[in-house]
């Protein structure tokens, strides 16, 4: 599995959210296996957009999509709980 770059809104984003590190190893993780159970990786409701997320942290999700068989792109980066 291969994770596109990220646009530079997000990576402003994890640096200002002082997640850099955390988003480098969940990244890791994802690229060698998108099913771990420790990233909680899901379809989205509504379930027709097919949207996914994987956990970034406890508080904050990463927000994907499918651009082929072996690709996604980050789509956003947010607060869970917002």
């Amino acid at each position: 599995m291969r994770i596109q770059p990220l646009r530079d809104d997000l990576v402003e984003y994890l640096q200002k959210k002082n997640l850099v590190k955390q988003w480098e190893k969940r990244k890791y993780l994802f690229e060698q296996n998108p099913k771990m159970p420790g990233l909680n990786t899901e379809l989205l409701e509504p379930k027709h957009l097919k949207l996914y997320s994987f956990r970034l942290t406890q508080k904050y999700r990463v927000i994907f999509v499918y651009i082929g068989n072996q690709e996604i792109e980050v789509i956003d980066i947010n607060d869970h709980y917002q």
